[in-house]
């Protein structure tokens, strides 16, 4: 176990090499599952106040869903998370070619927000649970990222590593700074 500040980090999070390739899984990640993305309150408010820029990018089944329900939804432990549709896809789910990717953050690289993503989605394998006074960082293991385990091992890429954009955006460049001295003093 690794602690950082008031998290406590799985070793999976150093241990397991992890590369994304978006052309190998095809984005399953936001396509598959039994909920939507998880949600910060503060994101909740943000996607509602950004919905208006955001919706030009929906698809019309997504456009439909929200302005029927909403942008979210609770899971099974009552925790709020982004609605999905048919018990599928997400909201926010677009596609590009054949790969599925967010609504979301393709109005964020055009400029039109400035909120990149759910952080949940942004850290993804690493899911991140509130206990109040910590944090636990665990990595969640789903048959749909083989290839990223693959690629992983083959380019020695640690998982800290490749999700250190979002863990600093998550916890801070300190934060993460005190991550990197902690795992490289081992």
């Amino acid at each position: 176990m690794i602690v950082v500040e008031n998290c406590i980090i799985s070793e999976d999070i150093r241990d397991v090499k992890f590369c994304c390739n978006l052309h190998k899984c095809k984005g399953m990640c936001c396509v598959e599952g039994d909920a939507g993305a998880p949600l910060e309150k503060n994101e909740v408010k943000l996607l509602k106040k950004l919905l208006p820029k955001i919706k030009p990018y929906l698809t019309e089944n997504g456009l439909k869903e929200i302005e029927k329900h909403g942008v979210t939804d609770l899971d099974i432990t009552g925790e709020l998370c982004t609605r999905i549709i048919d018990d599928k896809d997400c909201v926010f789910l677009i596609y590009d070619n054949d790969i599925a990717k967010c609504a979301i953050e393709k109005a964020y690289e055009e400029g039109k927000i400035d909120f990149q993503k759910p952080i949940s989605c942004h850290l993804y394998p690493i899911r991140v649970q509130n206990y109040g006074e910590f944090y636990a960082l665990n990595y969640n293991v789903w048959d749909i990222c083989k290839s990223a385990l693959i690629e992983g091992k083959e380019k020695n890429v640690p998982l800290y590593k490749m999700l250190k954009e979002p863990l600093i955006r998550r916890f801070g460049e300190k934060w993460y700074n005190e991550l990197i001295s902690q795992i490289e003093n081992k």
